[in-house]
């Protein structure tokens, strides 16, 4: 087999920008499709994984692993599911990574960065809500996990939404892909507060990335869309409970109020 020059691999690796959405409530707001993306090699994949596994950035934490076909959990979520891999998506977020493009997200410890979408048909998870489609709310009570506390939510439902319609009517392709990161301090509370396991690399080394992404989110804005008011209310109930234990700011939560009172998310 012809052995390809590390010089070469590189710059071939480098150009890829594909990647197929999210934690969904923000970690909080869910998205609406299954990404397709081109197949790679898995030489490439690899290869281009060990050249950077000493400096990652960003990893995805296993909260966001429901976001990936390869996991089981993503049979379960209604959200956007990637059929690209973990170690894929991975390379090229790091790629793209620049510390100079986080943003602030509702703690210290939150951080956001966006991702021009160029490279998946990831569509949009939040409508407005019209009188055509107020009959296609619902609500119901539902936790991410075993060990939060359930909320009460509300939510589009997406086949009523399609009932005689294409998905391209109602969905638009997102502009942006939102990757919401936990710093690894606050990951490491969380999980010891919910008693989970801590994460770890393929070697069985304590991960030590910076940043985890903890959800994705599709959308048309680079910034930020508000916390809605009810994840904000169980943020603010603690660990113990699934929370992240940051108290409500009043003059944020009625900012989200104003923009989540005329839009939902799809189910």
């Amino acid at each position: 087999m012809k052995r390809v020059p590390l010089r070469q691999l590189l710059l071939c690796t480098a150009s890829s920008s594909t990647f197929s959405s999210i934690r969904s409530s923000s970690a909080f707001v869910s998205t609406t499709s299954r990404v397709n993306l081109p197949k790679t090699t898995s030489h490439q994949i690899h290869s281009s994984t060990k050249i950077m596994a000493s400096n990652k950035n960003l990893v995805v934490d296993p909260f966001c692993f429901r976001q990936f076909n390869e996991h089981d959990s993503s049979a379960g979520y209604q959200g956007t599911v990637f059929n690209v891999s973990i170690e894929k998506f991975e390379q090229v977020v790091n790629e793209r990574f620049d510390p100079s493009n986080l943003q602030d997200g509702y703690a210290p410890f939150c951080k956001h960065i966006f991702i021009e979408n160029d490279f998946t048909d990831a569509r949009v998870c939040v409508l407005p809500v019209t009188k055509e489609n107020e009959h296609c709310l619902r609500s119901k009570y539902e936790a991410r996990n075993g060990k939060e506390l359930p909320i009460l939510s509300r939510y589009f439902d997406k086949e009523l939404l399609l009932k005689g319609k294409d998905e391209s009517e109602v969905f638009p392709v997102a502009k942006y892909l939102d990757l919401i990161l936990y710093s690894r301090e606050q990951i490491i509370k969380e999980n010891a507060a919910m008693g989970k396991e801590a994460a770890t690399t393929e070697e069985g080394e304590a991960e030590s990335a910076p940043w985890g992404i903890v959800s994705i989110k599709a959308q048309d804005i680079p910034k930020e869309l508000p916390m809605t008011p009810i994840t904000a209310m169980r943020n603010a109930l603690g660990k113990d409970h699934g929370g992240s234990g940051v108290p409500i700011d009043r003059e944020k939560y009625m900012e989200a109020h104003e923009y989540w009172k005329d839009h939902a998310t799809v189910t």
